[in-house]
């Protein structure tokens, strides 16, 4: 029989869950998890269990902070232009949603 594998807080996780989302449910869960700079699996169990996520910065939450601001800059710029605003633009704005 193998060892267990326990995670780094010494816990033996041996459940799995598994769901289905939408393909823009899967863009904000993805966008949420890399401004995080937590584990996909990390950033679900707690927001699951309603403890707070601590953005801790490191290289790849800056990289997914100047990657969203660019969609923004480009966003920004295509209104100043005159272009009308796209739904897509707020999807990642929980407060835009809820008010829809």
């Amino acid at each position: 029989m193998s060892a267990k594998n326990l995670d780094s807080k010494g816990r033996f996780r041996a459940k799995t869950i598994g769901f289905r989302v939408s393909p823009e449910e899967d863009q904000l869960i993805n966008s949420a998890v890399a401004l995080s700079g937590l584990t996909k699996q990390d950033y679900i169990v707690k927001r699951l269990l309603c403890r707070d996520v601590i953005v801790q910065g490191n290289p790849r939450v800056y990289k997914a902070l100047k990657n969203q601001l660019a969609e923004v800059l480009s966003e920004l710029k295509r209104i100043e232009n005159g272009s009308a605003v796209h739904d897509t633009a707020y999807r990642g704005n929980s407060e835009w949603s809820e008010r829809r």
